[in-house]
C-alpha cells in the first residue's frame, strides 16, 4: 500500500458547496508535489465549524483505490 501526506484547509461554506454537488472532488497536492483528486465526501468525518483543516494521510491499494484517510495533526 502507498501513503500520501498533505495539508488541507477548506472553509465550512466551501466544503458545503463541494458536498452539495457544485464539485464532488477535492484536488490536493501532496508533500511530494503529486496532485491527487479525492472525493469530497471522504472528508465529511473531519468537518468542524471551521471546515476541514489539518494534515492528512491517504492510503491507497495496488489498484490506487482509497483504503482510508486519516487526520494526522
Amino acid at each position: 500500500m502507498k501513503h500520501y501526506i498533505f495539508s488541507m484547509y477548506i472553509s465550512y461554506q466551501a466544503y458545503l458547496d463541494h458536498y452539495s454537488g457544485a464539485a464532488s472532488t477535492v484536488l490536493v497536492v501532496t508533500d511530494n508535489g503529486l496532485k491527487l483528486q479525492l472525493p469530497a465526501s471522504r472528508f465529511r468525518p473531519f468537518l468542524s465549524q471551521l471546515g476541514v483543516k489539518g494534515r492528512f494521510r491517504v492510503t491507497v491499494n495496488a489498484q490506487n483505490r482509497i483504503e482510508g484517510i486519516e487526520q494526522i495533526t
